[in-house]
């Protein structure tokens, strides 16, 4: 089976957040079960200048009808490692400088302007790219809105890309919040018949919707998780797109995003002061602890538990919650916070205050450092994922892998990765960590006080901590079930679209 993932970012080479981890990931874990899988993403500026990975020119060239216009692509070559004897992943990365020799990805405080253009230009250079090799890809699978066209491009315009028009076509979404909607004129740049601009397809209150576009035609629609494909098939989880999400009925499926476990290994871990595993989980986590005391200048021997936060500072991810439990707790004496993370302006400065007001109790890093999320998560006892909404979740993977028990919200992926420490789970031995229904201050509060009591319980905690560092959250588990999918869209036929 051939596997072409189409894509925005793609770890290491361009990355914003976790789509570039998934994309950096689900394909080689299709790999190791003997898909031939590609991988194709724009050539960024990022790509060359953070020299993360070797990106070669294949000497490829060719044009790209936008609107009334032709703009030359440049295609590069590049390749991910899929380990365990199978065949590494092939990467294509689409260039134009026009388009993407640009400080940013996507944009600063604004969103480019001519973000439209730059992915149209994207979708119909992958089909271009695609419909060039000797062997036609089986399955097409594109992601979020910036690679929304490519379904609607496969089937609408199917007699320009002939090659391509027996494949199957999956798009995942990513985050209903973000959609790619854009001025109606832009539908001019698509090439696409103006008659399928309809409420239906592409059209979107007057405007173009790039994520919609992708639900409409592509044969199967994928989320992250299970939970979240529920939560979007109605209001507000659909933010709006959620009648056109239940008309997709059982094509619409939710498949859990895993992690990267060679890369999120406390037992193989280069950015440790010391590795573990389950059955020195204390030994390590203490040396880590001394670590970051270090760090911040702080007391290695503080007996207080260790809260952790990492993350981007949103709305989403309830920053508000946190700064309300930072509040009640960082004076008490019960325990101690670090954060990691970068985001609303407002958020870092409320972070700012806080931090000031309680030295010693709270220690606050605003930015992003890959290696001192590593060391948080091994040295922190619990991890606070207080979100609104959270279609997935990795950070509350990686604590499990490294024996941090995560504190969440019952909401989207959460609910289907962490199972709630009841008595009766922890005695079933199914409990992973402590979960919450409603999105206000006593619901994370009374969350964080069952954490304590049992963290007070050394040998009920250490059990606990054992128990998550077993649980498989690869994403050799997650590709299965992709696999299972692309195997049963090419044994029935593709999903008719219903032609204005």
């Amino acid at each position: 089976m051939r596997v072409l993932h189409v894509a925005s970012e793609v770890s290491p080479f361009a990355k914003t957040g976790g789509l570039a981890d998934v994309v950096g990931s689900l394909p080689a874990a299709l790999a190791r079960l003997g898909c031939a899988t590609s991988v194709v993403l724009p050539a960024y500026r990022e790509v060359f200048a953070g020299r993360r990975a070797s990106v070669e020119p294949t000497g490829w060239e060719f044009e790209v009808q936008v609107g009334s216009r032709r703009e030359r692509a440049t295609i590069w070559q590049s390749r991910i490692e899929s380990g365990h004897g199978a065949p590494d992943v092939s990467v294509w990365l689409v260039g134009n400088d026009r388009y993407f020799d640009r400080p940013t990805l996507y944009g600063g405080a604004e969103d480019y302007g001519d973000n439209a253009e730059r992915f149209i230009f994207f979708c119909r250079a992958v089909l271009e790219l695609a419909s060039r090799f000797e062997h036609p890809y089986d399955v097409i699978h594109s992601h979020d809105w910036q690679a929304g066209l490519v379904p609607a491009y496969q089937k609408v315009l199917a007699s320009t890309w002939p090659r391509l028009a027996r494949a199957r076509t999956v798009h995942t979404i990513h985050n209903m919040a973000y959609q790619g909607v854009f001025w109606h004129w832009d539908m001019l740049l698509t090439g696409i018949d103006w008659r399928w601009f309809n409420w239906r397809q592409m059209e979107y209150f007057g405007q173009l919707n790039l994520l919609k576009t992708g639900i409409v035609f592509a044969d199967a629609v994928t989320t992250v998780s299970p939970t979240y494909a529920r939560e979007i098939r109605s209001a507000p989880g659909g933010c709006t797109l959620e009648g056109t999400l239940a008309d997709r009925g059982d094509a619409l499926v939710g498949i859990v995003n895993g992690i990267d476990t060679d890369r999120w290994n406390p037992a193989a871990d280069p950015l440790l002061p010391r590795p573990y595993g389950p059955d020195d989980a204390a030994e390590g986590k203490a040396a880590a602890k001394r670590a970051l005391a270090e760090r911040f200048g702080g007391d290695a021997s503080d007996p207080r538990p260790l809260l952790a936060f990492v993350g981007r500072l949103a709305e989403q991810k309830g920053v508000e919650l946190l700064l309300d439990l930072l509040g009640r707790l960082a004076g008490g004496g019960r325990a101690r916070f670090v954060v990691l993370g970068l985001g609303d302006p407002r958020a870092e400065d409320a972070l700012r205050r806080m931090a000031a007001a309680h030295p010693g109790s709270i220690d606050l890093v605003l930015g992003f450092d890959e290696g001192l999320a590593h060391l948080v998560q091994a040295a922190a006892d619990m991890l606070l994922v207080p979100s609104l909404y959270e279609p997935c979740g990795l950070t509350q993977l990686y604590a499990l892998r490294y024996g941090t028990i995560p504190i969440v919200r019952a909401t989207g992926g959460l609910v289907d990765t962490v199972v709630d420490a009841t008595p009766e789970a922890l005695e079933a031995g199914r409990a992973s960590g402590f979960v919450f229904e409603h999105a206000d201050a006593g619901g994370l509060s009374w969350a964080v006080d069952r954490a304590l009591a049992l963290w007070a319980d050394t040998g009920r905690w250490n059990e606990l901590v054992r128990r998550v560092m077993g649980l498989d959250w690869s994403w050799d588990k997650s590709a299965q079930e992709y696999h299972r999918l692309y195997r049963r869209l090419l044994d029935a036929p593709p999903v008719a679209v219903h032609v204005p």
